[in-house]
């Protein structure tokens, strides 16, 4: 069986100061391009980078002269990221463009920093050309620095000095006067104005650092501002590395299990604890145990540090202020401990997170948000994250990689400081953060959901696939073809991204095999809340010559294996107590008998009978059990491509090529049955739209009297 996972290697965690920031810059490609591209090629490679800037973290500018379509004149146009945009995968559509004169007359409007949230509903009114894209609360810091190509970029090196104790100090130290420094302030125009005196005062300043936050580099073109930035990254590693003392985090408390001994306490411990943090919302789940998470989980420190929380904004907008750390202890391991315990740890979290809002909230505040959890630290093995999907769980994983960096570097060199509670409370509840948090779409019908479907690279396995991924589920794909597998992972990836889809090849006949499958659904996603069992094999032949092996073949795989795979998928549904639904796509043969396909029959009715054995024991739980039954599903099947056409043609006295009409002149309604027809009806049973469904059977048949459930 291969695994859908990777665990990091117990190789030792790389060291602050030995990170290789190389140039990119390609000057042949550059010579190419006009300033809005270069703008775009120098965005796409600092973003590149993690450890130049993280995941939809940090923006760019440029102010390029252009063509006013009013007046025809040559006008100053300010380029800068728009608001939500990644620096990695950003595209030209991603900038917003502004009039450089209006942004200059917003001065006149500016009431001082009381009225900071106010200025924001300016921006759109110097819009440049019609540009759809908002441009972010950050647009001031841009347009009022006075240099034509800028960055801002939250890198670990930069943001360890930032959160020194004494960063003012180091700052000057480690860049001898090249570069400023401003306390911490949340942006918005005021810091805008600040930035701009600054370079004024003192104009041969290369950038400035911003307390707690990050980095502000400049260039007269794409290619200088480039390399400035990457030179001030550098310098700022190569300091920390040379001069950290003393062991990271105090030194090494605790050794980290053996890897998968790790990824198999995770995989017991995410249903469990997504069931905890799921009633009002359902989250998806990340683990990660690379060597940095492990550094510092294993660490003498680690509880004093996540006590302190993030200090960069970006950190804690997706991590939340601090972590919870579990009780546990590698030496000696009591998963049964490590599970009590967890009621009333995050009982402790909630009522921590619900004093911390009650102390910092304004008259004006939004409502409490959910006071769960992001990220729980376990000592010698990892890093779990939670949030409302998938790709969010794992950046915020990635951002707590951030923190834990900056506080390696912080802490090698001085003392490392948090954001103030009340600045990070203000920054968390932010109105014009609340005011996106509210514009965001309504959640998709299955948001949140896990699902598991066998056979998953056959026709109606990718059907099913890519009905349950558009309406927002997560889906773990497993087939016995790995080839065929590889390829329907790779088509759903580009369908709904590479965090949505997952696949792991397995035999469901075999338990191993099935109990590594709801191990790596457990891993990758954090649970499981459906099951579209839907693995199949085809047989037909009279029963004198129906062979003992093609009897138990159908029955281990039809019967046997959707016993395995429900069994195992029901005991993790349990575990996490938030219902689940489990769908079969079985067959018209398991309710009508077909000559000479005697041992696909049975094992199809004996697929039928299992779901409403299982509906019974499942209902208690708020688990459903349906059952979907195709017939002549043709087009896409897998099964049709092979042995079973044929058999099934010679049964019918009829060519190969007209199974197909055969079996629509068939139907009642006169209608081919495609896969896409098949996930609609798993979709049904699977979504809320059948709550109050179990037990039943849907057929998907175009009409067949004989299969009339009575």
């Amino acid at each position: 069986m291969t695994t859908a996972f990777s665990s990091a290697s117990d190789a030792a965690p790389a060291k602050a100061g030995k990170q290789s920031i190389v140039s990119a810059w390609d000057d042949a490609h550059a010579a190419t391009l006009d300033e809005a591209h270069l703008l775009l090629y120098r965005s796409n490679l600092l973003g590149a980078d993690k450890a130049i800037t993280n995941f939809g973290g940090g923006n760019t500018s440029a102010k390029i002269p252009m063509t006013d379509p009013l007046s025809g004149e040559q006008v100053e146009v300010l380029w800068v990221k728009g608001s939500g945009g990644d620096l990695g995968s950003i595209r030209l559509d991603g900038f917003a463009t502004l009039y450089m004169d209006k942004l200059n007359a917003l001065r006149g409007r500016y009431r001082g920093l009381e009225h900071e949230d106010e200025m924001v509903g300016y921006l759109p009114h110097c819009t440049f050309n019609l540009n759809g894209r908002a441009a972010s609360i950050d647009t001031p810091l841009h347009a009022y620095i006075p240099r034509r190509h800028v960055d801002h970029m939250h890198p670990d090196a930069l943001i360890a000095i930032a959160a020194c104790k004494n960063s003012r100090a180091l700052t000057a130290q480690i860049f001898e006067g090249e570069l400023g420094w401003l306390p911490w302030q949340r942006p918005g125009y005021d810091l805008g104005l600040k930035l701009e005196q600054m370079v004024r005062e003192q104009p041969a300043l290369k950038g400035i650092v911003l307390e707690g936050h990050g980095l502000f580099t400049w260039g007269d073109t794409a290619k200088s501002c480039y390399e400035n930035t990457l030179n001030v990254i550098r310098r700022a590693d190569a300091w920390l590395g040379s001069n950290a003392t003393g062991a990271a985090f105090g030194g090494q408390r605790h050794a980290a299990l053996p890897n998968g001994e790790r990824a198999a306490l995770a995989a017991r411990l995410m249903p469990l604890l997504r069931g905890k943090i799921s009633q009002a919302e359902y989250k998806l789940g990340h683990f990660d145990d690379s060597a940095a998470v492990l550094e510092f989980v294993c660490s003498n420190d680690l509880q004093a540090l996540a006590a302190l929380g993030t200090s960069c904004p970006d950190h804690f907008l997706r991590t939340k202020i601090r972590p919870l750390v579990l009780d546990y202890t590698p030496e000696a391991p009591d998963f049964d401990a490590l599970v009590a315990g967890l009621d009333d740890a995050l009982e402790a979290y909630r009522k921590d997170y619900a004093a911390y809002y009650q102390r910092c909230a304004r008259a004006n505040s939004p409502a409490m948000r959910d006071p769960n959890p992001v990220i729980y630290l376990i000592p010698g093995v990892g890093m779990l994250s939670f949030a409302k999907d998938k790709a969010t769980a794992r950046i915020a994983g990635e951002f707590y990689i951030n923190a834990i960096n900056v506080m390696r570097g912080a802490n090698g060199v001085d003392a490392y400081v948090g954001l103030p509670e009340q600045e990070a409370f203000d920054i968390e509840y932010w109105l014009l953060e609340e005011a996106k948090l509210q514009r965001m779409p309504k959640p998709k019908s299955l948001a949140g959901r896990v699902a598991l479907v066998t056979g998953g690279a056959g026709g109606i396995g990718q059907a099913v696939a890519r009905q349950l991924l558009a309406e927002g589920a997560c889906v773990m794909l497993t087939d016995i073809d790995q080839s065929a597998l590889d390829s329907a992972c790779q088509a759903l990836s580009r369908q709904a991204g590479s965090d949505a889809v997952a696949a792991v090849r397995a035999d469901i006949t075999r338990e191993d095999d099935v109990a590594g499958v709801i191990d790596n659904v457990a891993l990758r996603f954090g649970g499981i809340d459906l099951l579209v069992s839907n693995a199949g094999i085809a047989s037909a032949s009279p029963l004198e010559d129906t062979s003992l092996e093609t009897w138990q073949r159908n029955m281990s795989v039809l019967a046997t294996g959707y016993f395995l795979v429900s069994r195992s998928a029901f005991r993790s549904m349990t575990s996490q107590g938030l219902g689940g639904s489990i769908v079969y796509v079985a067959s018209k043969n398991g309710l009508v008998a077909s000559a000479g396909a005697s041992a696909y029959c049975t094992a199809k009715a004996a697929e039928i009978h299992l779901a409403r054995c299982i509906a019974l024991e499942g209902a208690p739980h708020g688990i459903r059990v349906n059952v979907v039954n195709p017939d002549a599903v043709i087009r896409g099947s897998r099964i049709w491509d092979g042995k079973w056409k044929e058999e099934r043609a010679a049964s019918n006295k009829i060519g190969s090529d007209d199974i197909e009409e055969f079996y629509r002149q068939r139907s009642l309604l006169k209608r081919s049955v495609l896969p896409e027809d098949i996930a609609e009806a798993v979709y049904f049973f699977a979504s809320e739209k059948s709550a109050k469904s179990t037990g039943n059977i849907l057929n998907v048949d175009a009409g067949n009297a004989g299969a009339f459930t009575r």
